[in-house]
């Protein structure tokens, strides 16, 4: 009865003792657990930089878990699993369904030390498509090869063919450009952009592009105020019944007189007059010209881009209209062009060698709408290294630190560092130096004369067509094409 007694309750006696072995487990395992939830709270990412995947710029794309590639790099040093697509094989992937897709027109002569790093940087916040219209040393070989070979841009060069057939386009018959026709230096370069951008329009269209965009190449688009740093992502937030969206610009306000790359050296900027209060604006304008007659060196007006549409056309470098409507636009309230002038000393004497006018106060109003680009050429073309070094310390670089910081906290100057950034890494990278290499390694033995007759001749008739029975709207209103203007005075 005994032996019975005890085999009955030996079983109980184990449940027992694994039950408190359980509840041990669960007081120990309890606390841990606990304090690596509140750990994970307080990572400065949050826990969404654990378990998800975050693409800092738009047409970058994660790498794949079951191969790695020492070339992959993210953009900002972070250590997202992200890849830039030019740093395998060069052969960049358009994503073609992204929406909306956006194109660049510009008209330029600059080298491949300007070119690379300004179209990658517009790559990399999403534009997908590039119309340059090169002349100069843009259109060498040495340049113009290796631009081809970089996907979704198109080089269009300046033949005598592609003269003769802009002389008979559209705008050159109409009345709203002419007064800036036959005249030398700027205004030349101001209408060749407007038959360049006209162009570009019918391009686009082609292309199936959604938004276009002219820039120069000095020029950097700083899409801020959008939900990510993206003009993709800017131009979806766009109502939809707006025709075009303008750019205030920022200019580079430079601190040191021995900058040899902009746009990875110059952070700070004056802003536009649209972005800063009124009274502030008008209170600190003396201080803000650093010693110039006006607010900015250069224009002031900013840049627009416009949804590809019928009948549209340039009206002047910065702004887009169209023949049958006076086109919706909008001020954006963050975002703006930032526009790189004379942000080294040697853009001096760079303009003066593009220009044969003399250094006159009468003559250079021929060559220049703008009355620091008149005094610029003056100095070049008159004074000794010495004195154009002195006057360009004077007029143009800020070394005056209280003043610096007067204007920072006034919000008349701001720092901008987020295209700096991309595009010293792009360079560090060696983005630049992978896409040179491969264009002159791949360069074929045609020669450039063929590679124009048979691309861009048909392009050129094809473009310049247009309907002879279009009215334009709204001529009364805009009586000639705008050109590049100055902020208010006081």
């Amino acid at each position: 009865m005994a032996s019975g007694l005890y085999s009955s309750s030996k079983p109980s006696l184990s449940s027992s003792s694994s039950s408190f072995s359980w509840l041990f487990l669960l007081l120990t395992l309890l606390p841990l657990s606990l304090a690596c939830f509140a750990f994970l709270l307080q990572w400065p990412g949050g826990i969404n930089d654990w378990f998800t995947d975050n693409y800092p710029f738009p047409g970058m794309s994660p790498i794949s878990k079951k191969s790695s590639d020492s070339g992959c790099v993210s953009l900002l040093g972070q250590s997202h699993a992200t890849s830039f697509p030019y740093l395998k094989d060069l052969n960049l992937d358009h994503k073609i369904d992204l929406k909306p897709k956006i194109c660049i027109t510009t008209s330029t002569s600059a080298g491949l030390e300007q070119t690379l790093p300004w179209i990658f940087y517009h790559k990399v916040i999403g534009v997908s498509t590039f119309y340059l219209f090169v002349e100069g040393t843009a259109a060498s070989p040495n340049v113009s090869r290796v631009l081809e070979t970089i996907p979704g841009v198109n080089v269009i060069y300046r033949t005598r063919e592609l003269e003769e057939e802009q002389a008979k386009s559209r705008i050159w018959n109409e009345t709203w450009l002419h007064k800036f026709f036959y005249k030398p230096c700027n205004y030349e370069l101001f209408v060749k952009q407007n038959l360049n951008m006209e162009m570009a329009i019918t391009m686009a269209r082609d292309d199936g592009i959604d938004w276009i965009l002219h820039l120069d190449t000095d020029e950097l688009v700083h899409p801020s105020g959008a939900s990510e740093y993206s003009l993709r992502s800017l131009f979806r937030e766009v109502p939809a019944d707006v025709d075009a969206v303008i750019f205030v610009n920022y200019e580079s306000s430079v601190e040191r007189d021995d900058i040899k790359e902009p746009f990875t050296e110059v952070s700070m900027f004056k802003k536009n007059y649209e972005h800063v209060p009124r009274d502030v604006y008008f209170e600190n304008f003396k201080e803000a010209t650093h010693g110039n007659k006006n607010y900015f060196l250069t224009y002031g007006n900013g840049k627009s881009a416009a949804r590809i549409q019928d009948h549209l056309r340039p009206n002047g470098a910065h702004r887009w209209y169209n023949y049958k409507k006076i086109p919706n636009f909008i001020y954006l309230d963050e975002a703006a062009v930032l526009h790189y002038t004379y942000s080294r000393f040697s853009d001096l004497t760079s303009r003066r060698d593009r220009c044969g006018c003399k250094p006159t106060r009468e003559d250079v109003k021929r060559c220049f709408m703008l009355e620091f680009d008149r005094a610029a050429f003056i100095i070049a073309s008159s004074s000794t290294s010495e004195e154009m070094l002195q006057w360009y310390r004077e007029h143009v670089v800020w070394t005056d630190e209280k003043l610096k910081l007067k204007l920072l906290k006034e919000g008349i100057l701001t720092r901008i560092y987020a295209p700096m950034v991309i595009i010293q890494e792009l360079r560090e990278a060696g983005v630049f130096t992978s896409v040179v290499t491969s264009a002159h390694m791949s360069f074929s033995n045609k020669s450039s004369i063929t590679r124009e007759s048979s691309s861009s001749q048909a392009t050129v008739r094809k473009v310049l067509e247009f309907d002879d029975t279009d009215d334009l709207v709204g001529e009364s209103k805009v009586d000639s094409a705008l050109p590049p203007q100055s902020p208010p005075s006081v």
